[in-house]
């Protein structure tokens, strides 16, 4: 299984229903995930936010955190990341903490596949060619 980089736009869909899960799902089939720790952080945020919203349940939260918790995300220490993270972020006026995630993709090597198209076409736009190769939009996956 190849390595892939992942965000919590993607590994939120594992555990909640909503578009692109199907995807989401295929990628977790067929490759190995791997995370910023900040991963963790950010899922737990988007959960408090959908029980904030009356998305979801409080019990419905706790699973879904356990479940990721449980699922097979490779997890690697953010401040190894935070230079080039840092360069990132200023090189395309862009919040830093997505920026991890790109620059874990560029030193191991693999894609970073995210459901965040704004973040996509950032990098599209603002950065050089030899990035693409780094960024799969998720709706991708089911294309290619």
């Amino acid at each position: 299984m190849k390595d892939c980089v992942i965000d919590a736009s993607v590994a939120i869909k594992w555990v909640i229903e909503e578009n692109g899960t199907r995807e989401a799902l295929a990628v977790r089939a067929h490759w190995r995930p791997l995370a910023p720790d900040l991963l963790a952080a950010e899922c737990a945020n988007i959960l408090w936010k959908k029980v904030g919203r009356g998305e979801l349940s409080v019990d419905e939260a706790q699973f879904a955190a356990r479940l990721l918790r449980a699922s097979d995300i490779e997890f690697l220490p953010t401040p190894a990341l935070l230079e080039d993270a840092t360069r990132l972020a200023i090189d395309m006026n862009h919040p830093a903490y997505d920026c991890l995630y790109l620059a874990l993709a560029m030193r191991e090597g693999c894609p970073f596949i995210t459901a965040d198209e704004a973040f996509v076409r950032v990098i599209h736009q603002k950065r050089p060619a030899a990035l693409d190769r780094h960024i799969v939009a998720l709706m991708q996956v089911a294309r290619d």
